[in-house]
């Protein structure tokens, strides 16, 4: 057989069920093999739309989501999903043709030295430079993209060495079991804990990743602690649950912050540093700092780790629970109904255009618990994380690590095939959407249905608040848009215009109910953005 199909049955071996991409003249070997194969390819519109799917599908699914590209352009078009996916920690393995391996090392035509441009970006960059070694390189890259932390991993694979002979089968798929944390360690963390007045819980999205949300929600009953969770750990503890306080990561004086203030020993469970920096939460450095997590953690300054316990979230939460006191953990109960009494407020409000807060509360209101919110980064990603109930993990996806701008429509498309049972809805601001909206037409052709809300404000929000913050006006971040009714309809969908704050409720609904890729289009009133900015900064503690 050929080399080619080779690679594609070490593919199979692992499990891959899609592979996003584009084709191209360097890898029509692999292309060819595909056929017949037990795979799927998505043909995307853009390389950067097939690395974002691969992205969510690796945080949905926990399985490396594979992309494909051409060489060249199309492989550095594949560079902003794959950091992005490395950055967030979402399993990914990116592969790319390549020229003659009798080219590489001279200037050549669409040449570029693919292995060296993204190993910066990923785990590992490997070069296939001989057919023998393919279900070694296959099998490394996708351990590593899946083993804690995950990440993105890349693979070139020149076009002679596809085309050569080859007698070999694929390597046995096997992942690494985490490791049992030790007991000293557990000894160690439970007595800061048994002694701390006013401890609180960060929990990062490796609570997901380590699928250990139950046991987190039930550390925290038991021992009447207090939980908030970065952006992308939405769900890690439902917001329903008493000692859920909601999402860290504003860099403002919010009223989880407020929380972080108060607290002497601080337990970062599953917690990635990307997620939110702690000199935003741990300024004075002088808290007591518990590390909980499937890998050490990382240097710096603001992070000085008393304990480090390290292991499998699943089991260490319950045994860490079972040696510590448990607390009263009424202290910060006023911040969580603070933050529930301002959600609460905008249920019935009508002014036009409307306000985050009203298009969050409707959204969830339409929204089935178990459906998919996949956010786009823009002002609009402030509010869903602040303001969106989660009550399931993997419910509302926010890219916060490298914060991508263009990943809710390619997101959308791969949670719709991950879970077809669910109702998916890409949050997007005008400015994320029209970056990787082709992608509808990839939606259109594999016949899948979700809802596109797009926040309409006619420019680049979030910088227009950032400038007026810091300068008090802004510059340069107006555009136009296109009729988005009118281009969503060119596709094969329907588009809605929202007109009257009132309009927006049932609208939602109707657009949830449809057979095909909907449009809502909602202008909205981002005053509230500076509003808020000013409210948190004259925030004083109600402890």
């Amino acid at each position: 057989m050929k080399a080619a199909e080779l690679f594609v049955r070490c593919l199979e071996n692992e499990g891959v069920e899609y592979i996003f991409g584009v084709p191209g003249e360097e890898n029509l070997d692999l292309m060819e093999a595909l056929e017949g194969a037990d795979i799927r390819f998505i043909t995307c519109r853009h390389e950067q739309g097939a690395a974002f799917m691969a992205d969510v599908y690796g945080r949905l699914t926990g399985r490396a989501g594979v992309c494909l590209a051409t060489l060249g352009p199309g492989a550095t078009n594949l560079v902003t999903g794959v950091a992005d996916a490395n950055l967030d920690h979402a399993p990914l393995v990116a592969i790319a043709g390549q020229a003659d391996s009798n080219r590489l090392h001279k200037e050549s035509h669409q040449v570029l030295d693919l292995q060296r441009i993204f190993a910066p970006l990923c785990k590992h960059s490997f070069r296939v430079l001989t057919r023998f070694v393919i279900p070694e390189v296959v099998r490394k890259a996708f351990k590593l993209a899946q083993t804690e932390k995950t990440g993105a991993c890349f693979i070139e694979l020149p076009e002679n060495i596809a085309k050569l002979e080859v007698e070999d089968r694929p390597l046995r798929a096997s992942q690494p079991v985490p490791p049992e944390p030790p007991e000293v360690q557990i000894e160690r963390a439970a007595a800061l804990l048994s002694a701390a007045r006013h401890p609180i819980v960060l929990a990062g999205n490796g609570v997901i990743r380590g699928g250990a949300c139950r046991e987190l929600a039930e550390f925290a009953e038991r021992l009447h602690i207090p939980v908030a969770n970065t952006f992308m750990a939405k769900g890690a503890i439902p917001f329903r649950h008493p000692s859920a306080l909601g999402s860290v990561g504003l860099q403002a004086t919010d009223y989880v912050n407020v929380g972080f203030h108060k607290a002497d020993v601080i337990v970062c469970v599953g917690y990635d540093l990307v997620e939110y920096h702690p000199h935003l939460w741990h300024p004075t450095r002088d808290r007591t700092i518990i590390h909980v997590d499937a890998t050490p953690a990382e240097v710096d300054a603001h992070y000085p780790v008393a304990v480090g316990v390290v292991g499998d979230l699943r089991k260490a939460l319950p045994r860490l629970a079972e040696r510590t006191r448990p607390h009263q953990g009424e202290h910060l109960r006023v911040l969580r109904h603070m933050l529930i009494e301002e959600m609460n407020q905008h249920a019935r409000d009508t002014d036009w255009p409307v306000k985050p807060q009203k298009l969050i509360w409707d959204l969830r209101t339409a929204m089935d618990l178990q459906d998919i919110a996949i956010c786009d980064v823009g002002a609009h990603k402030m509010w869903m994380a602040r303001m969106f109930r989660a009550e399931h993990p993997n419910t509302c996806l926010i890219s916060n690590g490298f914060a991508s701008m263009g990943i809710a429509v390619p997101g959308a498309v791969a949670a719709k095939l991950v879970h077809p049972d669910r109702r998916v809805v890409a949050v997007t601001g005008d400015g994320g959407f029209l970056m990787n909206s082709q992608e509808i037409e990839t939606a259109t052709r594999l016949g899948l249905a979700f809802v596109i809300l797009v926040w309409n404000d006619g420019g680049y929000g979030l910088i227009d608040w950032k400038q007026r913050s810091q300068f008090g006006h802004a510059s340069h971040v107006k555009f136009g848009n296109p009729d988005f009714v009118r281009y969503i309809e060119s596709f094969g969908g329907r588009g809605y215009r929202v007109e009257r704050t009132e309009e927006l409720l049932p609208i939602l609904r109707e657009a949830l109910d449809q057979d095909c890729v909907t449009v809502v289009d909602c202008p909205v009133d981002y005053s509230e953005n500076l509003k808020l900015t000013e409210k948190l900064g004259s925030l004083v503690s109600p402890l």
